[in-house]
This record gives C-alpha cells, sequence and structure tokens, in this order.
C-alpha cells in the first residue's frame, strides 16, 4: 500500500479520536500569510500562487530525479471505477479512509423530496455543524469513487496490457488523493497530491527500485536542506485486526518512510514512501512477467503538499529569504544540480559497493 503514516494516523486506525488542535500554529501561519486558504472545512484547503509555485518546481525537481528511469507517464482523475477500486481491498484495511461518491439518480417525486429535505436543513439549523443531511437519503452510490493512492488505477491497466516486458514496467503518475482524515494538522490534508514510481516486475526488480529511491529521495531532501530520517514504518491497518498486519508488514520490511518535521509535535511526518507490495497487486489483477510469474510490485510516492509544507517549515513563510542553495535547487538550474546530485550518489554508491 501507499498510505504515508504518522502517530496521528496510526491513533485514528486504532480508532482513537486524533486532537483537533495538534498543530493549530503552524496552520494559522499559513493561513495568514495567504499561503493556505481556509475553506471552512478541516483538511480542506485552497492554495495560493506562491504554494503552487514551490509545488511545481518542486514536481520538476522530481522528474528530473527520474528521468533515467524510462518510465511511462500516465495521468488519471482523482477518482477511479468502483469495481477496482472494490478488487483492491482497499476496505478491508483502511474503510475509515475511503472517499466515495454518491448522485441523485431519482425521479420528480425524489426530487421534491430533496428538496424539502433541503429547506428543512436551511432553515432549522443555527451553524453549518449542526445542518441536518437528510436530504442526502436521495443520493446513491455511483459508479466511481474517490483514488485513495495515485498507483491505484495503474494495476487494472497495466493487467488488461497482458505480459509484462522481461524488464518489467515503470510509470510515472501523479494525482489528487483523498483520505478521509480531517485535521487542523495541515501536513493531514483530506485531498492532497501524490507523485509516485511505480514499479512491476520481479522480486529483485522491484527491490533494487525501492532501495534506489530511498537512495534518491533522501538525496532531494537534502539538496532541499531539510532534516532527513528513514524510518521502517507500516500503514494504519484499520481494527484490531490491523495490528496483526501491521506487525507482519514490519517484519517484512516492507515500507519505509522520510520524516521531516512539520507541525505535529507529537512526531515527525510521513513525506515520502517507499514501499514493496510483494505480489498483493499482480495477484489480484492477475498481472504477469514475461515468464508467466505474478508480478510483484512497489512504488515511491512523493507527498506534494507535505514536502512543500516543510520547505516552509523549515526555510520560512517568505520564498525570497530562503536558503540560495535550495532557491538555486528549484528556480536556477534544476537539471544540472539534481545530475550533480546524482553524480555525486553514484560515486558514493560505487565506492560502498552499492547502486543509486
Amino acid at each position: 500500500m501507499n498510505t504515508m503514516t504518522d502517530t496521528a494516523a496510526a491513533a485514528a486506525a486504532a480508532g482513537t479520536v486524533a486532537d483537533a488542535n495538534t498543530a493549530p500554529d503552524f496552520r494559522d501561519e499559513l493561513l495568514a500569510a495567504g499561503l493556505l486558504i481556509d475553506t471552512g472545512e478541516n483538511g480542506l484547503y485552497g492554495r495560493s500562487q506562491i504554494f503552487e509555485d514551490v509545488l511545481e518546481r518542486l514536481n520538476v525537481a522530481i522528474t528530473r530525479l527520474g528521468a533515467d528511469q524510462q518510465s511511462e507517464v500516465l495521468r488519471f482523475p482523482p477518482a477511479m471505477r468502483r469495481t477496482d477500486f472494490e478488487d483492491s481491498e482497499y476496505l478491508k484495511s483502511f474503510p475509515n479512509l475511503a472517499g466515495t461518491i454518491h448522485s441523485f439518480c431519482g425521479d420528480d417525486l425524489g426530487h421534491r423530496r430533496l428538496l424539502r429535505a433541503l429547506d428543512d436543513a436551511l432553515t432549522d439549523s443555527d451553524s453549518d455543524d449542526e445542518r441536518s443531511d437528510a436530504w442526502m437519503a436521495q443520493q446513491k452510490p455511483t459508479r466511481v469513487v474517490l483514488t485513495p493512492a495515485a498507483c491505484y488505477p495503474i494495476y487494472p491497466v497495466m493487467a488488461r496490457r497482458g505480459a509484462l516486458p522481461a524488464e518489467g514496467r515503470t510509470v510515472d503518475v501523479l494525482s489528487y488523493c483523498f483520505r478521509h482524515e480531517p485535521s487542523l494538522d495541515p501536513g493531514r490534508m483530506q485531498m492532497f497530491r501524490q507523485r509516485e514510481y511505480v514499479r512491476l516486475g520481479s522480486a529483485e526488480q522491484v527491490m533494487a527500485f525501492r532501495q534506489m529511491w530511498i537512495d534518491r529521495g533522501s538525496l532531494l531532501v537534502a539538496l532541499l536542506q531539510l532534516p532527513v530520517e528513514i524510518d521502517l514504518a507500516n500503514d494504519p491497518f484499520f481494527g484490531r485486526g490491523g495490528k496483526i498486519v501491521a506487525d507482519s508488514q514490519r517484519a517484512q520490511a516492507l515500507k519505509f518512510e522520510l520524516l521531516i518535521p512539520i507541525a505535529d509535535p507529537r512526531g515527525k511526518t510521513a513525506c515520502l514512501s517507499f514501499n514493496y507490495h510483494m505480489e498483493h497487486f499482480g495477484a489480484i489483477w492477475k498481472i504477469v512477467c514475461a515468464d508467466g510469474a505474478v508480478a510483484h510490485t512497489g512504488c515511491v510516492g512523493f507527498g506534494m503538499e507535505r514536502i512543500t509544507l516543510a520547505l516552509f517549515r523549515h526555510h520560512g513563510l517568505d520564498v525570497n529569504g530562503w536558503p540560495d542553495e535550495v532557491r538555486a535547487l528549484l528556480w536556477g538550474d534544476t537539471e544540472a544540480r539534481v545530475a550533480q546530485g546524482l553524480q555525486s550518489l553514484q560515486a558514493s554508491a560505487a565506492h560502498t559497493g552499492g547502486g543509486a
């Protein structure tokens, strides 16, 4: 799975309620500076031109970092087919995070019921929080759901193409994603963007891919002059049985995260995630390698808003005051600076017998 976690998510998965006042100070600073725009709903923000400019320049740096991967670039809307979502088994592990899309599918009588219920809601409540949702009884599930992770739409597409080539496939994907986690922590948004590189192939190909991206992800954060900490992690699996699954995931070292302090005083926030799914998605969608074996998959996920927030947290809210090296990376010759960083990484790997 590509579900970035931290202490708040783990607590929520265990059935506890995260403190609504987790990180109001940094959030208030971002809102006061106009970098984030308050919509009135926790975890749902507008973004300013400056925020988007930083995020897009970060996106360019990530593209340069993976330019040698011969990736197929695919972009999907932030919704996916409901049947594919059901097949993914996401609801088995994270039912509390899922978001479905409903729509009115009734007749004139149903429309009148909807309007009466809506009128009652508007006239009978003194606040938005007290407003009745009875009108939603006229809504029915559609054939699409909100995308929970950027890589999810890829697997059924790859399966329909037949067996993978001998070298496997690497896919570059970027999408808005949804997680139902309302919070005042700006690092825990309900709608956010994930940039991912997804690898499909043999176990050896996927494991080498993950290690390469652990090295390159650490390089990117170092170039951004942000603190780097890599840690073994697990997804926030739901319910009592979820702890067993999480323990197994950690025992097999299937997930690592790059953690950066952002706003949560209780711990660091996962900004990059490095995941090895083993045969999970290959088996679900019958994706096979060139030799007929079930394909293994893995991915590296970049939390675009989270890394952008980390930049503002550690370098200040005024981008003109950021360190010269960081500004040169984002607003200068990004390609050359990333290439120089990769050369240093490769030289270090050659010296230690590793790979980049």
